[in-house]
């Protein structure tokens, strides 16, 4: 069974950087398309930041623009997400998720909270 693993989560203050990273069990190209969501406490799931394994290619939410930045590492299986100028409002859990043929693959999350 395939696993992802997101590791990085933690308290920071407002405006400080965080890095988030996550590894498969299989090699990332296996997968067309890796992707970080966040899910605030009464809110839906939503898409964070996606990165196409192959040509690098990026697209990003609205809300976190200029800020953070998705990476991926298909030597070591890892996708990451550096996260910049933090807000309160980016608290949330962030998930990691592998989009193949099959199916999808996601991790069990990482807490991220923002707060003085």
């Amino acid at each position: 069974q395939v696993q992802l693993v997101e590791s990085g989560g933690g308290l920071v203050q407002p405006g400080g950087p965080l890095r988030l990273s996550c590894i498969a069990s299989i090699s990332t190209l296996n997968f067309g398309v890796m992707e970080w969501h966040r899910q605030a406490p009464g809110k839906q799931r939503r898409l964070v930041a996606q990165i196409f394994t192959t040509d690098g290619r990026t697209n990003y939410a609205d809300s976190v623009k200029g800020r953070f930045t998705i990476s991926r590492d298909n030597a070591k299986n890892t996708v990451s997400l550096e996260m910049n100028s933090l807000k309160p409002e980016d608290t949330a859990v962030y998930y990691c998720n592998g989009i193949r043929s099959s199916g999808y693959s996601w991790g069990q999350g990482t807490q991220v909270t923002v707060s003085s």
